[in-house]
């Protein structure tokens, strides 16, 4: 009788959860084909977070996301019940936080600071320098990029343990260096091959035949558009 009671109990609560999941009020807003709201939409999909896109032009971005995102002025721009949170990385961790299934950051205190860490070194030395080494004008600059990359690269080569960063499972680590092997198919840029960077190339395989991930990927010409149209708003602010 009491487990009976208590099972009752149970769906009452969940369905209490689930209704007020439901009225949340969670928005997007971001640029197709960009890799850090790529990020924001994988964390959405693994916990299974409903919410609205809200598409944002390159160089004439809206007041709405201006007014959120006043200091960067940049997407993502991630809203939950009408407060905005900037920066791939930050937005990760709060969703991580609210919604707790499927934790994509370890529990582990010593393990989420690694987690951290090197979600924090592939912006700072991977990103950057792919950014560097297709969009520099200076030949000498480009290659100077391109070899800091490579020397990044081997680090999280030598980092990767298991069939993901995060285990057997897409983490925290996994979703902020997905820009990677994006900016290798996109740009045609060859930053590993499975001789020079064996676990990385695996890596990049199964990342990108996950089925959320598959999911939530643009096409190449979507992703190829965002990289031209950001190309060209640096070129602009640079004049």
């Amino acid at each position: 009788m009491i487990h009976i009671i208590v099972g009752k109990v149970k769906r009452v609560l969940q369905s209490c959860g689930a209704m007020a999941a439901s009225e949340e009020d969670v928005k997007l807003l971001g640029s197709v084909g960009s890799p850090f709201v790529i990020r924001v939409q994988i964390a959405l999909k693994l916990k299974g977070v409903e919410y609205k896109y809200v598409e944002e032009k390159l160089g004439n971005l809206s007041e709405t996301l201006i007014q959120y995102n006043p200091v960067y002025k940049m997407v993502p721009v991630f809203v939950h019940n009408g407060k905005p949170i900037s920066e791939s990385r930050v937005i990760l961790e709060y969703i991580d936080e609210t919604w707790k299934q499927n934790p994509i950051l370890p529990s582990d205190p010593y393990k989420k600071a690694l987690a951290r860490f090197w979600s924090k070194f592939i912006d700072d030395k991977c990103v950057a320098a792919a950014w560097k080494s297709v969009f520099m004008v200076d030949e000498k600059q480009r290659e100077k990029a391109r070899e800091e990359l490579l020397e990044a690269l081997q680090f999280l080569e030598n980092e990767l343990k298991d069939k993901f960063f995060g285990g057997e499972d897409i983490g925290f680590v996994d979703i902020a260096a997905l820009f990677i092997p994006l900016f290798q198919q996109v740009a045609e840029f060859q930053l590993f091959t499975s001789d020079n960077f064996p676990k990385l190339y695996k890596w990049s395989l199964e990342f990108y035949n996950h089925p959320v991930v598959n999911e939530i990927m643009p096409s190449k010409d979507q992703q190829f558009a965002y990289f031209k149209a950001r190309a060209e708003s640096l070129a602009a602010s640079n004049k």
